[in-house]
């Protein structure tokens, strides 16, 4: 098992145990000194993609699950990190319970862009169906995004 922390879509507990029905999950926690930002728009469908970059004083809400092998392989493919879109990172996790590693997917591109708006409102119902505080989910669904006729 390795332990995988979900910050975008995969925050959706619903979500993941669709795309990894063998992987527990783990409880949340915080990416303490991260900020969730976007990227790579000439890679999505809908505008930028979410990802993570280091920056003190900041924090990302994020989901944990007990990956198997085999659901791990599976979630590689649905993010693309089998093909160099994402890569993986190893993290520190702040819990209620300690500070374990975990790994992320860190898009391999560079910062900028506006993700969709239905895109970001995915994002968003997603941290709140995984239990991020009502301010973390405000200021997603407030966050600048692409009209959908953009």
């Amino acid at each position: 098992m390795a332990l995988y922390a979900a910050y975008g879509s995969n925050l959706d507990p619903a979500q993941m145990r669709e795309r990894c029905p063998h992987s527990p999950s783990a409880g949340t926690g915080w990416l303490e000194g991260w900020r969730l930002t976007f990227g790579g728009e000439d890679l999505g469908w809908e505008g930028s993609l979410a990802t993570l970059v280091e920056q003190p004083e900041e924090h990302v809400f994020v989901g944990l699950y007990d990956l198997t092998d085999a659901d791990a392989a599976a979630l590689d493919t649905w993010e693309g990190a089998d093909t160099g879109l994402y890569r993986k990172l190893r993290v520190r996790v702040h819990t209620l319970h300690g500070e374990p590693l975990a790994w992320v997917y860190v898009l391999d591109g560079y910062e900028g862009g506006l993700p969709g708006a239905r895109y970001l409102g995915v994002l968003a119902a997603a941290a709140e169906a995984a239990g991020a505080p009502d301010d973390y989910v405000k200021d997603l669904r407030s966050r600048p995004c692409r009209s959908s006729g953009s």
